[in-house]
């Protein structure tokens, strides 16, 4: 079989690696090309363009690149057409993902997506989209099922990846392996993670708020979880002024196997976190007029995905106007020091693993449900 896979993001590099691996398992003599990143090309596969050379965050953004995003979509139709895979997978990503479906669909190519777009939040008509274009579709939120039965269109819901690769993890971490890019003379034990995302428009937009409560904290140490591919020189500008401050650069998970806290901004991090146990605040910010724009498009509760699962709040949000330095010092001092919180948060942690953990091996249940949908 020959795959063609197209992933726009770090998480969506790390679902596709994993899937490729449980479709090699099934099939050795099957063939990737893909768009994604590190993890992907390490499992084999061609990588034709990578994530961090895809990806445009918010409404403003992804104006301002038009040009380029439209070559992408030229390239990818062109590069498709020449490989001829027996299937296009493609993870996530909609805004790209969803013309290249529709393309796809009327040059005859079957079309699977694995972790759908989040039309559940907005463009909920995508739906019709989706029915046209996507052979199959597979799930990795619990009450996603549900959303698409409302529109008669089957899905099969298959677990969520990050439970298995957590738990994976877990067995095999060293308590010894944490090194900082600037380890301090006396290393202080209380580790705080920061998780100011994988953008630099993002991570400029959080991360000085993030930095500057680390002043509250003296005898805390704040280390920053590095996006790959963005240079030192970037980071290093930001943190040169703060004494307790350091960073890591792919050892996130590490990181978060010692953290007492953690300050995420949204997206897959906040999962991870809560699935390492760690009591996090969510901080998140945008442009303004990105913001203004989704608030009037987006219809769901929470941005977080650990209170979307859960339907209730179960970590602070800290969105926008809200995301201050004030702000976040007090929301970090309750999760530190609040022992109901901190036990409330355990349990709801065991919850939502609980959930998520109903599917079963999840990249092992997508590629036979692929094999089986292409034999």
């Amino acid at each position: 079989m020959r795959y063609y896979i197209i992933a726009g993001e770090a998480s969506g590099d790390l679902h596709g690696s994993n899937l490729i691996k449980e479709l090699q398992l099934l099939d050795a003599r099957s063939n990737f090309r893909c768009w994604g990143g590190d993890k992907m090309q390490a499992t084999g596969a061609t990588l034709v363009k990578h994530y961090r050379d895809l990806a445009f965050m918010g409404f403003v953004e992804v104006l301002k690149n038009l040009k380029t995003i439209f070559r992408n979509l030229s390239f990818c139709k062109e590069d498709i057409t020449a490989y001829k895979p027996d299937a296009l997978i493609l993870i996530d990503y909609p805004g790209f993902n969803l013309r290249i479906a529709e393309w796809a669909k009327q040059q005859g190519h079957k079309v699977i997506f694995y972790i759908s777009p989040q039309v559940w939040a907005w463009k909920e008509n995508r739906v019709k989209l989706i029915k046209r274009c996507v052979d199959k579709m597979l799930v990795i939120l619990p009450f996603e099922k549900a959303f698409y039965e409302k529109w008669n269109y089957e899905v099969e819901y298959v677990g969520h990846p990050l439970v298995k690769v957590i738990d994976d993890f877990k067995n095999k971490f060293k308590v010894d392996s944490l090194e900082f890019s600037a380890k301090p003379s006396t290393l202080n034990t209380k580790l705080i993670a920061v998780l100011p995302g994988s953008r630099k428009q993002e991570i400029l937009t959080k991360l000085p708020i993030m930095l500057e409560v680390s002043k509250s904290f003296p005898d805390h140490h704040f280390v920053v979880a590095k996006a790959p591919g963005i240079e030192d020189s970037f980071y290093n500008e930001l943190l040169s002024s703060y004494t307790n401050v350091t960073a890591v650069v792919n050892q996130t998970y590490d990181l978060l196997s010692e953290a007492k806290a953690a300050l995420v901004t949204s997206g897959t991090a906040t999962l991870e976190t809560a699935l390492f146990n760690v009591p996090e605040v969510i901080c998140y910010k945008g442009s303004s007029i990105s913001y203004q724009i989704a608030k009037r498009l987006i219809k769901i509760k929470y941005i977080c995905l650990v209170n979307l699962i859960m339907d209730k709040e179960v970590v602070k949000e800290l969105i926008q106007d809200e995301l201050t330095v004030t702000n976040v010092t007090k929301e970090l001092t309750d999760i530190l020091h609040n022992s109901a919180k901190q036990q409330q948060l355990k349990e709801d942690y065991a919850a939502l693993k609980h959930l998520l953990s109903q599917g079963g091996n999840a990249s092992a249940n997508a590629a036979n449900s692929i094999h089986h949908f292409l034999s």
